[in-house]
């Protein structure tokens, strides 16, 4: 394995941002793993199904295609919901994990965002973040990207919608959103895009220089 940076948070934390910037920063290719999820999620729509039902999701979940990972239609807010429904299921979760550790295995290493990839996923990643922010700051950088494509958005429902997420995440048996005990705590709350990676990279830089991979 190559030198892997997992980073974890809630939605909206800017996480998917980050891991954008700082895959681009060191040469690294970026996996959101979140977009699995909305994929199986989708799946699971498309094919009438429940996403409350396990076996559906599995169903699905085996039966993907890695290459509608690239759908832009995946983000948004309805996906979203779907898909922290979809996974709180320890099984589908679990058919997941390959293809995210494949991706992360390959060299020179990657960038992998999620919640559950510093706990679970990737516990032998060198770089740990966990990233947060207060769900009213969240609600309002979600109301910013829905309406920036062109989606309707209401803040209220997102901040509910948000809060929802996070009790449903928090208290799932599998893979609870929760930090790495060796994750480093990034609040985004107060910060803006640019302070927010300056920080991450520090951290990032910190933990090749530790790995002796800087």
């Amino acid at each position: 394995m190559g030198f892997v940076v997992a980073i974890d948070g809630p939605a909206g934390s800017g996480k998917g941002t980050l891991a954008a910037r700082l895959g681009a920063a060191l040469g690294l290719p970026v996996f959101d793993s979140g977009l699995l999820y909305r994929a199986v999620a989708a799946a699971v729509l498309a094919a009438g199904w429940n996403p409350d039902d396990e076996a559906a999701c599995v169903k699905a979940a085996r039966g993907l295609d890695p290459r509608v990972l690239a759908d832009p239609a995946l983000r948004s807010a309805a996906m979203g919901e779907a898909a922290s429904r979809v996974a709180v299921h320890p099984a589908v979760r679990h058919v997941l994990i390959d293809i995210q550790r494949s991706f992360a295995a390959r060299e020179p290493g990657a960038v992998v965002d999620g919640r559950d990839i510093g706990t679970v996923i990737l516990k032998d990643a060198q770089a740990k973040i966990f990233i947060t922010a207060s769900p009213e700051a969240r609600a309002a950088r979600r109301w910013a990207q829905l309406r920036g494509q062109g989606e309707h958005a209401l803040y209220d429902e997102i901040l509910a919608d948000i809060r929802r997420r996070d009790a449903r995440d928090e208290a799932r048996t599998a893979a609870p959103l929760k930090p790495a005990p060796d994750a480093v705590l990034l609040d985004t709350t107060d910060l803006s895009i640019d302070a927010a990676f300056d920080a991450a990279r520090r951290i990032v830089e910190a933990a090749r220089a530790r790995s002796g991979q800087a």
